[in-house]
């Protein structure tokens, strides 16, 4: 049996030999930045691309941001950059000649050298020199003789193509998830109606003017976790529990993360009884009123991880028998309703804003059910495709993490 030391736990058919333990510096030419003076930065991307950090780079790829007419050290097109200073190990690749700064170093390394230094930052390799320290940082020394393990040439091709090629399908998808969101936003500014009453994009059929009403005339429900009594009664009678039991307290990072990462905080059933207001037993949007303002969630019974299941703090609960609920929760992404919920937002401090001052908010909405079902219902469509992209994205993620893990030692 092969020495775990030496050969990794996963590899191509055909490859035997063990792999050499070695030095980084010994393999890879490294160059460590020097940033130019900063009077020499400029906007003109005529000037030479300037990589300061990990906020020149996207993706895993330099996106130019600022420019410099100074050239200290530099890194050819092709080669790798990682990130010297917080975040330290960050790692990309740069498709440009470019001026480096001392925030980050340029590596020249092949696509497994590439993946290999992907894999040192997700096991948390640079950390061990930077505890401790004030100003996390690595320097030429320790980047030098990090401790790699290196296959021959020809295996080294083969693990750095398949890992490439996941990077690509990933980038793929998460590129078709940005230009539906794109293509949402647009469409949000343009199938709903402002202050003329008419919406710039609408379904066949539909010529009828939308009328403008106060929110807390047209929805009977807005509530939230403080209605059922004071913040006396609330400590009294909701304790929180990590357990499941009677039922389960959604939050908006619940929402947020789609109930994963997070550990679920459940409540008894006297805490359930006197937390019936925000019971979340119907269709129901939920608007996070203090921190996260302006965002979102349409929130399905039959789709809660749980039996019974009550709203947390720090949202409001909003409900129609009349609307089609879901509409109402597009309705409140639209530009015209984010624009007006900004003017209602406590400017000072934290950001929030409370029941009172959402129900006088004017909306312009149709009173065609069937408009708002067609609306409702292509909306629908448009984020099952965004979730698609996204679901299709993080199971290459989970899948590309598990290789770095076993096709490395």
């Amino acid at each position: 049996m092969k020495d775990e030391k030496k050969a990794p736990k996963l590899r191509f058919k055909g490859f035997t030999d063990d792999w050499e333990q070695c030095k980084l510096g010994d393999v890879a030419k490294i160059t460590m930045g020097q940033s130019p003076n900063s009077k020499n930065y400029t906007d003109n991307p005529k000037d030479h691309i300037l990589v300061q950090g990990n906020a020149d780079m996207k993706d895993g790829q330099v996106h130019p941001r600022i420019w410099t007419t100074e050239i200290t050290k530099i890194a050819d097109k092709g080669d790798l950059i990682l990130s010297v200073r917080a975040p330290v190990g960050d790692i990309g690749k740069t498709s440009y000649d470019v001026v480096i700064g001392r925030g980050v170093a340029a590596i020249k390394g092949n696509e497994f050298i590439f993946q290999l230094l992907k894999r040192m930052k997700t096991v948390g390799y640079w950390t061990k020199y930077s505890t401790g320290s004030t100003f996390e940082s690595i320097n030429s020394l320790e980047i030098n003789n990090a401790v790699i393990n290196l296959p021959k040439e020809h295996e080294q091709n083969e693990v750095g193509k398949i890992l490439s090629y996941m990077d690509h399908a990933i980038t793929l998808h998460e590129e078709k998830k940005r230009q539906l969101e794109r293509l949402k936003s647009a469409l949000l500014k343009k199938m709903f109606a402002d202050k003329s009453g008419y919406p710039a994009v609408r379904f066949n059929g539909f010529c009828d003017e939308w009328k403008k009403q106060k929110l807390g005339d047209i929805v009977e429900t807005i509530t939230d976790y403080v209605a059922a009594g004071s913040f006396a009664s609330l400590r009294e009678n909701v304790i929180y529990r990590s357990e499941p039991c009677y039922a389960q307290l959604i939050r908006t990072a619940d929402l947020k993360s789609n109930f994963s990462k997070i550990a679920p905080v459940y409540v008894d059933k006297q805490a359930f009884d006197f937390l019936y207001r925000v019971s979340l037993d119907k269709e129901s949007v939920i608007l996070p009123n203090i921190g996260n303002c302006g965002e979102v969630y349409y929130v399905d019974p039959h789709e809660l991880p749980y039996m019974r299941n009550v709203l947390g703090p720090n949202a409001i609960l909003i409900r129609s028998s009349s609307l089609n609920n879901h509409f109402l929760s597009i309705l409140f992404q639209s530009h015209n309703f984010q624009k007006s919920l900004k003017l209602v937002i406590s400017p000072n401090g934290q950001t929030k804003f409370n029941k009172t001052e959402l129900k006088r908010i004017k909306m312009v909405l149709p009173m065609d059910v069937n408009e708002q079902n067609s609306l409702s219902a292509f909306f629908k469509m448009i984020n099952t495709a965004i979730s698609l992209q996204e679901h299709k994205s993080n199971i290459l993620k989970e899948l590309k993490s598990s290789l770095l893990q076993n096709m490395f030692i």
